[in-house]
């Protein structure tokens, strides 16, 4: 059995399981990388986000991952919805809307590895999905899916950038698909001039401690700082702004994954709806969503926030 079968066969396994982009690249120690994330961390850019630098070692190395780890296969799953929240007072991230996208990727990722193995082999691979020490992004451009762009997110030119990005480290050797060397964002600084919070900063730099998803997702503090009143633009849970405004998202199409079918309290809450929901009532409605990941307190500190 050849690389090229090999690769074929599991590109198709992807498709079948509704990934809507398969990139491979060869696995190797991402060095470029780990001095940025170095200069980056050093500037505090993370917050209160200390797992970004932890595992420094792993992040910069798949072979640490996955021992003997040969190539790295990269996976694009398409989340824009087809509708949008009626209610604009209280926003919600588009990626937020359905099924927490951890589980859905989980589930497919181990499918995809169980297909490799019945097919090609004793294949030793992991599945990682943004909770893991994973340079995803990097990995997604070097096989030729995108590329970052200013607003730090990585950019499809045929789709746009609203994609969940999941990586498969496995110890096979295979076909590797041609990086992506070219930048397409060229002059335009949208993402830059309409971020509420200034946190996009030049030369593709994020300032993760000003961005409107860390304060209203990652900041477990009781309070949000009161420097960032008025500037959240009404955001409840993570923030859209930067792609919303870009213009490769003009090619976005809904997706068709069952499982990120919007919740319609997320489409048709309204604020009193919101401020009257109960703890009890928050657990049993979004047991599967994103929005746990607040709890029910965080949710109260970002709706209180937005409002006064």
């Amino acid at each position: 059995m050849n690389t090229s079968h090999h690769t074929q066969l599991i590109k198709s396994f992807a498709q079948q399981l509704g990934f809507n982009y398969c990139g491979i690249a060869k696995a190797q120690p991402l060095n470029e990388d780990a001095k940025r994330l170095e200069a980056w961390l050093n500037k505090g850019y993370n917050g209160t986000m200390q797992y970004m630098a932890n595992n420094f070692d792993l992040r910069i190395d798949p072979g640490k991952l996955v021992p003997g780890a040969k190539s790295v296969v990269t996976l694009l799953l398409n989340y824009y919805p087809e509708q949008e929240q009626n209610n604009s007072e209280t926003k919600i991230s588009k990626y937020a809307y359905g099924n927490d996208y951890h589980e859905v990727i989980k589930s497919k990722l181990k499918l995809l590895l169980q297909s490799i193995k019945e097919n090609i082999g004793e294949v030793n691979g992991r599945g990682f999905v943004d909770s893991a020490p994973v340079l995803e992004r990097t990995w997604a451009q070097k096989s030729g899916l995108g590329w970052v762009g200013k607003n730090g997110n990585l950019i499809n030119k045929q789709s746009g950038s609203f994609f969940f990005i999941a990586t498969l480290i496995v110890n096979l050797e295979l076909e590797y698909d041609n990086p992506l060397v070219k930048d397409y964002c060229g002059s335009c600084t949208k993402c830059i001039d309409n971020c509420p919070t200034e946190a996009i900063l030049p030369d593709k730099i994020i300032d993760g401690s000003k961005c409107i998803s860390y304060f209203t997702i990652e900041l477990k503090d009781a309070l949000i700082p009161d420097a960032m009143k008025g500037k959240f633009d009404n955001w409840m849970f993570g923030c859209d702004v930067c792609q919303d405004v870009c213009p490769w998202n003009r090619f976005s199409k809904p997706n068709n994954e069952i499982n990120f079918t919007p919740l319609p309290q997320i489409l048709n809450f309204t604020n009193n709806d919101w401020e009257e929901l109960t703890e009890e009532n928050f657990k049993e409605v979004f047991k599967n969503s994103a929005l746990k990941r607040t709890k029910f307190a965080g949710i109260k500190r970002n709706l209180k926030f937005i409002q006064h």
